[in-house]
């Protein structure tokens, strides 16, 4: 079942008393899962999932690896700053500009390259690159689950389309720990209709892939937009995962789901934020467009066809908020 967690909301543009973070319990009859993951991928593009079935040791292990690693003096995680996209970074997101109060670590899932980038990122490589492949593994099978029960839901043939893409021996997928740390000073709160961009723990945006599960520990900070602009906090859960629909997903659904767009605020408890996110991606030169059975004269295709790869090099040279699928759109002659 479908439960709403009630939170109150209150911002510069709109006020709610009480709007829910729709929660789906995988332990449920597999038809009526189905469907719940599809109204909350159309409503939201979020959800929690409760009883996935992923160990608590399996979490805990990883969370320990990711606090010891950005527990480490600063000339320590320079180590972990190889050249390219991946390894140890801090502050800056992304070559455009973008910027927040953060530091993160970026690793493929592929399991040798985790062994081997672990001598890099762990004084025991051993035990992270174990909890690490440990982790990817287990996500990666719920994420897998959680896209055969959408693929059931939305009545296609293959149940099993959206899964292989993130299986498929040459995926794309990589995993991202974001480490917020308390904010050092206690700055002026801004002006009623200003907004603060200094404290900004990650900007607006949505994720390209198809799907990402995502963990934090149980300090707040995560916040989602309905469509109607609202911007609503995501109470964190240590237990359990949160889904996010991303834009590939999206595609493939002839815009059905929503790539929800959501954003982390800078960290003002006294204790530090980490969160863990699977980002479930297809191969670079997987063609990304809607499926046949979800299109019709009367629900033509809204999306042009392109790879992963195209899409992937749009997004990384966007800055975030930007609406990165607008070049990817069909063009219809009224």
């Amino acid at each position: 079942m479908v439960v709403q967690s009630p939170v109150a909301v209150s911002t510069r543009k709109t006020r709610a008393v009480a709007v829910g973070i729709p929660s789906v319990d995988l332990s449920l009859d597999r038809s009526m899962v189905s469907d719940l993951i599809i109204q909350a991928s159309q409503n939201y593009g979020f959800f929690k999932v409760i009883n996935h079935g992923v160990p608590r040791v399996t979490i805990s292990r990883l969370e320990d690896e990711g606090v010891g690693f950005f527990d480490r003096p600063a000339p320590d995680l320079q180590h972990a700053e190889p050249a390219g996209s991946f390894g140890y970074g801090s502050r800056n997101i992304g070559l455009n500009g973008d910027k927040g109060e953060l530091e993160y670590l970026l690793l493929p899932t592929d399991p040798f390259y985790v062994v081997e980038t672990s001598k890099t990122i762990s004084n025991e490589p051993q035990n992270f690159s174990g909890a690490a492949n440990g982790y990817i593994k287990a996500v990666r099978e719920l994420a897998s689950e959680v896209l055969d029960l959408a693929a059931e839901g939305l009545r296609v043939h293959d149940k099993y389309v959206f899964s292989k893409l993130i299986k498929d021996a040459q995926n794309d997928s990589v995993l991202r720990f974001n480490h917020y740390p308390p904010l050092k000073t206690t700055k002026p709160k801004p002006c009623k209709d200003e907004d603060n961009d200094d404290e900004v723990g990650f900007g607006e945006h949505s994720d390209p892939q198809i799907l990402t599960i995502l963990r934090s520990n149980n300090v707040a900070g995560l916040q989602i937009s309905l469509p109607d602009g609202l911007w609503i906090p995501v109470p964190p859960d240590p237990s359990q995962f949160y889904v996010i629909i991303g834009d590939a997903l999206r595609v493939l659904t002839n815009g059905r789901f929503t790539s929800v767009r959501h954003r982390a605020i800078a960290n003002s408890s006294r204790v530090s934020r980490i969160s863990i996110m699977y980002f479930g991606a297809p191969p670079l030169n997987a063609t990304i467009s809607p499926l046949p059975e979800l299109v019709s004269p009367g629900n033509p295709s809204l999306f042009k066809p392109f790879t992963w790869g195209d899409y992937k090099k749009a997004a990384y040279s966007s800055r975030l908020g930007d609406c990165r699928l607008d070049h990817f759109k069909a063009s219809f002659n009224q």
